[in-house]
């Protein structure tokens, strides 16, 4: 008998245990559900456009979480606005769901300058644009570089390439003028290179335009000049001549041709000597 009375008080101490076991896993639901907010729904607002800092705070007091995935710079809205959400507005979503943003900054932002030192005005201003910067004031000055780029100001000063300044900030430029009247004789440039014609061509404030080739150079640099225009002499022998600011093209080729001495000679007196072919 006393074998069947503990038997019986093990079995029902058993069904207490699992009974107890059962209401704390139904409790643990019921807390679950409240806590996590269960079977609760709220429909997305519509932030596109909005201001960030007001569509969070707004986001947040309806509650949902916010997260911004991306700030990148967008010039066709204001700073600091909403461009996209996800949700999309009246989705209808659970409480505690995340909206993901994606925002315009702050401020603008911040971008390297560009070198445009010695580049022609037009390229300078395609340059300027790609970049997203604003062209300012232009201002000529009496130079053999006449149409080139001579410096960049940013706020009245010279801004190195590879500063950094605001996106849409304005760069001034001052531009050469050429020197007026001033001539020089056409230089012999047979025999040169590429690199040894730019940087004479650019002591006497003449331009490069053009180079022409009849064959796949790798250095170009280093080709040869076998043929320019304007020549040095016109059809009767007599030298031409050429106004600063104006330019030459020429054509190129892996070969060194045979040059004129008597020219060579004659360039020596008004050049810097070449070094011997």
């Amino acid at each position: 008998m006393f074998k069947s009375l503990l038997q019986k008080s093990f079995f029902v101490n058993l069904l207490a245990a699992i009974a107890l076991v059962l209401l704390l896993i139904f409790l643990f639901f019921i807390s679950l559900g409240w806590l996590t907010h269960h079977g609760s729904y709220l429909k997305v607002p519509d932030i596109v456009g909005m201001n960030t800092d007001k569509a969070i705070d707004l986001l947040k007091n309806q509650g949902f979480e916010v997260v911004i995935t991306d700030s990148s710079y967008n010039d066709s809205i204001p700073l600091n606005t909403v461009r996209r959400q996800l949700p999309l507005s009246d989705a209808t979503v659970k409480v505690n769901r995340t909206v993901f943003l994606t925002v315009n900054p702050v401020e603008l932002p911040m971008i390297s300058m560009p070198k445009l030192e010695g580049l022609s005005y037009r390229f300078a201003t395609d340059i300027l644009a790609k970049n997203n910067l604003v062209l300012g004031d232009t201002t000529h000055k009496p130079d053999f570089m006449k149409g080139s780029v001579l410096d960049q100001l940013y706020k009245g000063v010279s801004i190195a390439p590879g500063a950094k300044v605001r996106w849409g900030s304005r760069i001034d430029l001052i531009i050469g003028g050429g020197v007026v009247g001033e001539q020089i004789p056409v230089p012999y440039l047979i025999g040169l290179t590429v690199a040894e014609t730019k940087t004479l061509l650019e002591t006497k404030g003449l331009v490069l335009a053009s180079i022409i080739s009849s064959e796949p150079i790798a250095d170009t640099a280093s080709a040869y000049i076998v043929r320019q225009n304007p020549e040095t002499r016109d059809f009767q022998g007599i030298p031409l001549y050429i106004q600063a600011g104006q330019t030459i093209d020429i054509w190129i080729s892996t070969q060194p041709p045979v040059v004129d001495s008597l020219e060579i000679k004659r360039d020596s007196a008004l050049f810097p000597p070449r070094e011997a072919q």
